[in-house]
């Protein structure tokens, strides 16, 4: 049986390379990540306010998966990056991430 995850990366752009950060992380990136089985979508997210412990990163990618461990998540992503478009924007020794397994149903409004 497949469990749902949400997968939190923060990131930053190396130095003077915001612009093409964003536009390598909007338009290869993300695309990328979820032609890749097992993910459902992403979407991406920029620092503006933070209440509390500073936030490390200025930026943020949500991804939704879905696998039978979060194991499985990662081991997916980590095995798909060499056919994944790298670029030197991407400060890749900063990055952070996180998986969460769903425990309970989405709420709309």
């Amino acid at each position: 049986m497949s469990n749902r995850y949400l997968v939190l990366v923060l990131t930053e752009p190396t130095d003077g390379n915001e612009d093409r950060f964003n536009d390598y992380y909007e338009n290869t990136h993300l695309d990328e990540v979820i032609a890749s089985t097992g993910w459902l979508s992403a979407q991406r997210f920029k620092l503006i306010d933070e209440v509390g412990e500073p936030c490390p990163l200025p930026y943020l990618a949500a991804y939704e998966a879905e696998a039978d461990t979060a194991g499985a998540v990662l081991n997916r992503l980590n095995e798909t990056r060499p056919e994944r478009q790298q670029s030197d924007s991407l400060n890749k020794r900063t990055g952070r991430v996180w998986v969460f397994e769903q425990i309970g149903p989405k709420h709309d409004a």
